[in-house]
């Protein structure tokens, strides 16, 4: 049997803020947006700009890390794979909608509101968030203290994770 490959990698900026919700059974699931832009020149020396906007669906732990630390406009990586579902809508019409579901998001900007100062760079859905989000729950990882003199203050930037 021949192999193949669904695999979609993006970076680019949320359009919208993550939306968290669960399965009747409890798994977390978070949607949002991401638009990538692409930049040319035509053959008469006119520069063009098209976004395209892509419909991004996490699930699990890497979900919940997607619903607390990304908000609209942040610049992000998301590795996944492309999802087709149809659907008939409440109109009677048949609808599809095409998704990237991902296993891999990495945080590429440092804007600092709210709980992001404390985001993991990366996250992913397999053993590798769930180790992490233990790590940071436990305080496995510690944060230099400032020196006795109490002159020194410790800034999000100086912290090496």
């Amino acid at each position: 049997m021949a192999k193949s490959l669904n695999r979609a990698q993006l970076i680019g900026n949320l359009t919208r803020d993550p939306e968290l919700r669960y399965t009747p059974n409890g798994n977390a699931v978070c949607t949002f947006g991401v638009a990538t832009n692409r930049t040319w020149t035509t053959d008469s020396g006119e520069k063009k700009e098209e976004a395209d906007f892509h419909n991004i669906v996490a699930w699990g732990k890497l979900a919940e890390i997607c619903s607390k630390y990304l908000v609209k406009g942040r610049k992000v990586f998301v590795q996944g794979r492309l999802s087709t579902r149809s659907w008939t809508g409440q109109d009677g019409q048949q609808k599809s909608r095409t998704e990237i579901i991902i296993d891999d998001m990495i945080i590429l900007d440092n804007k600092g509101a709210g709980p992001a100062h404390d985001v993991p760079q990366q996250a992913s859905s397999g053993s590798e968030a769930a180790a992490e989000s233990e790590d940071q729950g436990q305080g496995s990882r510690k944060v230099p203290a400032p020196s006795s003199s109490g002159d020194e203050e410790v800034s999000p930037d100086d912290i090496p994770f």
